[in-house]
């Protein structure tokens, strides 16, 4: 018989007796490679055309194409074995990869997704790639970042010039994955490229690293992400010994997608007594005050080997500065990394653009997306209906992400990051960019956030395109209610930080009613004025200090100076914002509750305090 590609489809034509056709159908299905997800679309008899044998033919042109960008992935197990092998000609090879693993989303440039299409195409195929590539029954047949050690990237450790082991002799004669590896046992922090951006490691069993870390990240309490060494027949057999997994949060750490995984953190038993004199991770540094830890296992092959070689975890967190998306260019992560960073292990093979690891929670036996990312997105959801045109919405202002929607199809990119900086604009701008140019669609109306200081509905209002102005709460209830079509009518609660409400004020604490498209504000919190505009999100005293002065109450704190200018200008209404939001509420309560920045209160009656 015959194969060929046409339409975003999979024609086959086969000849054979009646069993092995029926064979043949279950197999394409149930025995699919690893990361194929096929579906029989139909199945229908044929006229004999007596092949001798099987075929790939042309793909079909002359039809639509339906365009798929697939996700970053993670090590397969038949790459793992060849790297681990040292008889194999790829043993060590960080790059090591095949037609079911290694990156995709980060290194296109174009569609169709060919080599000459990414940013492999300056790594042209030595003689044995070339044969594997070529032959239909190799399994790197047509894997298009194809590379070995002669043909392929290489690394580079580059030490910072003003760190010490700048001046090491005996890291400096050695290779760069091995200078890497004993740069992380003498306690230094690296900047490692990966295959989305950097990211800045440490080993996460030393509290002197970890601190070091925090302290020229200034990143002081928010917790670390920890990357784990596959050991055993599940690859957890370490994370076992320092988490509490359940068959949720495990299937979770080896989905193929390799996410950051939010895991209960061991206090007592035997998974929190590492074995074979394995130290214990620094968890006073890593996540202070915290019963969990988001955790992930190695998905390229260049952790597993900095990861196998060092026998123990590390703190691998992104390689940016804070709320900008992940640093990608080897020259930029030199110089915007200099200052945390004692050395850098480069790569030569571009990234095209960047890609922050996914992280996702395990809920009640389910797991839920927190960001989406590398190896999940760019994210594509079937929807219900047709649309009738091509739809970009642009996103909030913090966290941002973009989506395209057209026909029955949405697109959902990776987490961009805050929109705060000209670093994340631009990035902001190449991923709505590339979006249409990768699928072949052009945007005929944007959706935008009400807000009009957002930097996403500022760009949006330049483009010249039908504008629709999408209240931030009713975008949160929306998203709940695409996940249920079935359901007709709601009643959500959005309680969520500070949106730009219909009215003009500050929601945040909604209960809506209805459908998307059709919601209406049927119960909210009672309001407060908020001091300080968008410094209240990050200084919690001011929603704690502006409640209790709506009631009356005197206020005292370690800030003095900034607390009676605060109290002038909440009571003379400068840049003071009427606001709903229950995580302003929820700050306010921490922040008296944990004693934050020393605020006490007195209320007028004894009894009332």
């Amino acid at each position: 018989g015959t194969v060929y590609n046409g339409s975003g489809k999979v024609f086959v034509h086969a000849e054979g007796d009646s069993g092995n056709l029926d064979q043949l159908e279950h197999d394409l299905v149930y025995d699919a490679p690893p990361l194929a997800r096929p579906e029989l679309a139909s199945s229908e008899g044929a006229d004999l055309a007596a092949h001798d044998g099987f075929s790939i033919i042309a793909s079909e042109a002359s039809a639509e194409a339906e365009i798929h960008v697939p996700p970053d992935l993670f090590t397969c197990d038949d790459c793992l074995e060849e790297l681990t092998g040292p008889e194999e000609r790829r043993f060590a090879y960080p790059f090591i990869n095949c037609t079911q693993c290694g990156p995709r989303y980060t290194l296109i440039t174009a569609m169709p997704y060919d080599r000459p299409n990414t940013s492999m195409a300056g790594f042209p195929l030595c003689d044995d790639c070339r044969a594997e590539y070529e032959n239909p029954a190799d399994r790197r047949f047509h894997a298009q970042p194809l590379a070995c050690p002669d043909c392929g990237p290489q690394l580079q450790f580059v030490p910072n010039v003003s760190a010490s082991l700048a001046r090491d002799k005996k890291i400096r004669e050695q290779g760069s994955l091995l200078q890497a590896i004993d740069a992380l046992e003498a306690g230094h922090i690296l900047a490692v490229k990966g295959v989305g951006g950097y990211h800045l490691v440490c080993d996460a069993t030393s509290e002197t690293a970890v601190t070091r870390l925090r302290e020229r990240k200034r990143r002081p309490h928010k917790p670390l992400a920890v990357m784990f060494p596959l050991e055993g027949e599940d690859g957890l057999g370490v994370a076992r010994e320092y988490l509490d997994l359940d068959e949720t949060t495990a299937g979770a750490l080896a989905d193929p997608s390799r996410p950051i995984v939010l895991v209960r953190i061991c206090k007592s038993g035997p998974c929190s007594r590492p074995k074979d004199s394995r130290a214990r991770l620094a968890l006073t540094a890593i996540a202070p005050g915290l019963r969990e830890l988001g955790a992930f296992l190695p998905y390229s092959p260049l952790h597993h080997e900095l990861l196998s070689r060092l026998g123990r975890p590390v703190v691998a967190t992104s390689g940016n500065i804070s709320g900008e998306p992940v640093i990608t260019d080897n020259a930029e992560a030199e110089r915007r990394l200099s200052r945390v960073a004692d050395a850098f292990l480069h790569h030569n093979r571009p990234i095209v653009r960047p890609a922050d690891d996914p992280v996702v929670r395990p809920m009640l036996g389910r797991v839920r997306p927190i960001r989406l990312g590398r190896g999940i997105a760019p994210l594509e959801v079937e929807l219900p209906g047709e649309m009738a045109q091509t739809v970009l919405a642009t996103g909030g202002h913090m966290k941002d992400t973009v989506a395209l929607a057209w026909k029955d199809r949405v697109v959902v990119s990776p987490h961009i990051g805050d929109l705060d900086s000209p670093r994340s604009n631009d990035v902001f701008i190449q991923v709505i960019n590339d979006l249409q140019a990768l699928y072949d669609v052009k945007t005929d109306i944007i959706a935008c956030d009400l807000h009009p200081g957002y930097a996403s509905s500022r760009w949006a209002e330049k483009q010249g395109l039908p504008l629709v102005r999408v209240q931030h709460h009713a975008a949160h209830a929306s998203a709940l209610a695409g996940e249920h079509p079935e359901i007709e009518n709601w009643l959500i609660f959005t309680w969520d930080g500070v949106g730009y409400g219909s009215d003009g004020t500050l929601w945040g604490g909604e209960a809506l009613a209805g459908a998307p498209g059709h919601w209406t504000r049927a119960a909210s919190f009672r309001p407060f004025n908020l001091v300080g505009g968008d410094k209240a999100g990050r200084e919690p005293w001011r929603s704690a200090a502006a409640m209790l002065w709506a009631e009356d109450r005197n206020v005292t704190a370690s800030l003095a100076r900034d607390l009676e200018l605060a109290r002038q200008a909440w009571k003379n209404g400068i840049n003071t914002f009427e606001s709903s939001a229950v995580g302003r509420i929820f700050d306010a309560a921490a922040a008296l509750v944990l004693g934050r920045t020393c605020l006490l209160y007195t209320s007028p009656s004894p009894r009332d305090h």
